[in-house]
């Protein structure tokens, strides 16, 4: 059981899953930074200096008033918080882009190293037809018979 473990562990596909997993884990911090960062004050510029992720709206209990979603969420209010939610949507959809982008850069290095298969042409011989191997049946057999 333990060298099935190894030979599992030791397989390419886990390897490169495992790899995966931790670059996408680095690669989301980053992402969560350009969104809350970067985008998201472009973001509460337009929409009159706010900052959006911390935007939400009180379902039931009492927030102080102007505090921000944690305040929120510690003072025991139940919030609908919109801004955070459409955070994850934006860092979503970037992490699926980039991804999208280096699967398709992989696929063309991929594309580039793995040179085209050249299509064997086998060579057949033509040989003759059903009416000439006739004709030379019966030229045969009129030979024979004369």
């Amino acid at each position: 059981m333990i060298n099935e473990f190894k030979e599992f562990i030791a397989k390419g596909n886990v390897m490169d899953m495992a790899v995966g997993i931790i670059i996408g884990a680095a690669f989301t911090a980053i992402v969560t930074s350009l969104v809350g960062d970067i985008i998201n004050p472009i973001i509460g510029i337009i929409t009159g200096g706010t900052d959006f992720s911390s935007k939400y709206v009180v379902l039931s209990g009492t927030a102080p008033e102007g505090a921000g979603l944690q305040a929120a969420r510690d003072a025991g209010a139940n919030v609908f918080a919109y801004g955070a939610f459409l955070s994850a949507v934006i860092n979503f959809l970037i992490i699926a882009f980039v991804v999208f982008l280096l699967v398709k850069a992989v696929n063309n290095i991929k594309n580039r190293a793995i040179p085209p298969k050249e299509t064997i042409v086998e060579e057949v011989a033509v040989g003759p037809t059903q009416e000439e191997l006739l004709i030379q049946i019966r030229d045969l057999l009129a030979a024979r018979s004369a």
